[in-house]
């Protein structure tokens, strides 16, 4: 449909406004907030494929673009760019370099100019095996044969997509999700995503905000069958991005019965599984369970672009004991190859374990804590709410209070307001988000990125403060701002943007959130101790 809006084929312009004005639990394979056909101008030169895919694009290219075009430099450009956008750490660079520039990782050998077997070296496969045994706990040694390496986990989704589902078929993914996921299995397998809309309010069976349950994802499937999409895989992020989350045993245990039943593939992309940066938070491998539901419907994804800070060096690898799926996706790796060098370095760092272990993930870790700490207490410094984890690069925040209508469209106005204050950051429609005014922050930055980022975001979030004080002053006690954050341990700070005197229809739970928010953004206590009393 979305093909012959940009072609102007089939005269069906209208549907776009028709399915932007659906119910959001009924388009749940909706492509058109990643391509934008009004003021497209189609290319003689290209097929529909081909303008669809230049026309496909979001918040996140968009702002990546800017990004590089007015980069930030303390030297060069110290008015450009900040960006807080993409997921990079960039906290380790003294650290990679020097590893990577050792002797060790100078070899070229005639093998490596060579074409490989296109799983990859088999050198690379058995240490990938053995770091996976190691680091994901497996019960029992892990094998080369079922061990596939492509140039990034973007390429694997791709792969995946195209060898488990045919055009048209979608794969199960609960939101708010990495947005890029999207364009990784259509713009090449014509495969779409079926979204499991998750919601920050605590109901139900949930514990916690955004919580994905088995009653959410039976929900999700039988909507989408019933709307006659064939529903092949489901993807699980673990740590979640953007969220942070980290499922337990039971939890992935509980997702994967549940696809076993439905007969559906799960693919898990562990990315970010180093990059637990607290020793509070322990991080379950779905290789390290002692026993898989469905083994030949399981498919486990990782790379080194985010737990060894090298987003530069496009590596990704797939472990399957499915050689169906081994040998398809390994047909598709002509494409997506890695070259021989390369393979070489990767197989030298993975077997270094004493360095790992004792030099990298020791300070990887110490530098991740440091960073989120400085954030966090940013955000708390400024009352605003947001999901307190300990995995990953990201912090999920509720700007939702500077949103006067709450949505999608003022949220945009939001982002490109950062943006226009030359702070890049992610907005929550890039992730597919229920609720407009959720946004995602990278804190692997260093300290002085850090601190004049946050700089731009408190003169951005007290401009808009001021704003909105001075719109309610023309409209007292407005209350459309009701049903934010619940008051949880998990969301630090409520994010109920309303005034006391209009919140006497609201239950107790509601009143106490009240409170808890007017205690915790005050510094009341802190000005006046015990001592000063006295």
């Amino acid at each position: 449909q979305a093909l012959s809006e940009i072609e102007g084929m089939g005269g069906r312009g209208s549907n776009l406004q028709e399915m932007r004005l659906r119910p959001l639990a009924k388009r749940r394979v909706d492509v058109h907030s990643f391509c934008n056909p009004s003021g497209f101008q189609r290319s003689p030169y290209l097929s529909a494929r081909g303008n669809f895919a230049s026309a496909f694009q979001g918040s996140t290219e968009e702002g990546y673009k800017a990004y590089h075009a007015d980069k930030y430099d303390e030297d060069k450009n110290p008015n450009g760019i900040i960006n807080f956008g993409t997921s990079e750490n960039k906290l380790c660079f003294d650290l990679m370099s020097k590893r990577l520039t050792q002797a060790d990782m100078n070899v070229m050998n005639p093998s490596l100019l060579q074409y490989p077997d296109w799983k990859g070296h088999l050198f690379l496969r058995e240490e990938v095996a053995r770091f996976l045994t190691y680091y994901c706990k497996a019960p029992a040694p892990l094998k080369a044969e079922n061990v596939i390496v492509l140039n990034g986990c973007g390429s694997l989704f791709s792969a995946l997509a195209t060898v488990l589902c045919d055009p048209g078929e979608a794969i199960l993914i609960a939101t708010p999700c990495y947005g890029g996921i999207t364009q990784s299995i259509f713009l090449y397998g014509n495969v779409k995503l079926v979204y499991v809309y998750l919601d920050s309010k605590i109901s139900g069976t949930s514990t916690r905000p955004f919580q994905l349950t088995v009653e959410k994802l039976e929900k999700g499937l039988q909507d989408a069958q019933a709307e006659g999409v064939t529903v092949r895989a489901l993807i699980l992020l673990n740590p979640q991005n953007p969220l942070g989350d980290i499922y337990s045993l039971s939890e992935l245990r509980d997702y994967l019965e549940f696809a076993k039943r439905h007969e559906l593939h799960v693919i898990v992309d562990e990315i970010y599984m180093l990059s637990v940066f607290d020793e509070s938070a322990t991080f379950h491998s779905v290789l390290g369970m002692d026993r898989l539901p469905d083994p030949q419907r399981t498919h486990v994804m990782w790379g080194i672009t985010k737990d060894f800070a090298v987003s530069g060096i496009r590596f990704g690898t797939l472990y399957t004991e499915n050689q169906d799926v081994a040998n398809a996706v390994a047909s598709l790796c002509y494409f997506h190859g890695v070259c021989g060098p390369v393979q070489h370095k990767v197989a030298q760092l993975l077997r270094d374990r004493d360095w790992i272990n004792q030099v990298y993930l020791r300070a990887n870790h110490a530098r991740l804590k440091a960073a989120h700490t400085y954030v966090t207490d940013e955000l708390k410094t400024l009352g605003v709410p947001f999901l307190n984890r300990n995995a990953g690069f990201f912090v999920w925040i509720d700007f939702r209070k500077y949103l006067k209508t709450g949505t999608f469209e003022e949220e945009l106005l939001l982002w490109k307001r950062f943006l226009d204050n030359k702070v890049l950051l992610s907005c929550g429609k890039a992730f597919e988000c229920s609720e407009p005014g959720w946004f995602r922050i990278i804190f692997s930055d260093k300290t002085h990125r850090l601190q004049l980022g946050m700089q731009r975001i408190r003169k951005v979030l007290e401009e808009r403060e001021q704003e909105i004080l001075a719109e309610e002053k023309e409209q007292p006690c407005q209350s459309d701002q009701d049903g934010k954050a619940d008051s949880t341990d998990e969301v630090i700070f409520v994010s109920r943007h309303q005034d006391p005197l209009c919140a006497s229809s609201s239950s107790l739970g509601d009143l106490i959130g009240l409170l808890q928010q007017q205690m915790r953004s005050s510094d009341w206590l802190q000005k006046n101790t015990a001592e000063q009393f006295a």
